[in-house]
């Protein structure tokens, strides 16, 4: 086994990881939730970018029900993220689970 080798293909896997990475940020996932009256659009980094919520469902009365389906769709959103981050990254190690790089 060639150690210099060896390192060489860690240095490149790093570098192909940090694009992944950069590239992510600049992916987007979005998710509807309530019928699609509230609509959060997050990166593949897991960043919030917008949250659109229709007027319609803006109740003075009932505050509870909008900040429900904003958590909801703002956890989705994130999930969505996180998932598309593990495919990208999947493709990048072949699949193996290397500690520390959960995403």
């Amino acid at each position: 086994m060639n150690i210099n080798k060896l390192m060489k293909q860690a240095q490149q896997m790093q570098a192909g990881m940090q694009k992944a990475q950069e590239d992510l940020a600049n992916q987007t996932v979005e998710t509807a939730v309530g019928g699609g009256k509230v609509t959060v659009v997050a990166t593949g980094a897991g960043e919030v970018q917008s949250i659109k919520i229709d007027p319609s469902i803006i109740d003075p009365e009932d505050a509870e029900f909008l900040e429900t389906l904003v958590l909801q769709g703002v956890q989705e959103a994130i999930t969505k993220g996180k998932q598309l981050a593990e495919s990208e990254m999947g493709k990048l190690t072949g699949g193996m689970n290397i500690p520390g790089l959960n995403m």
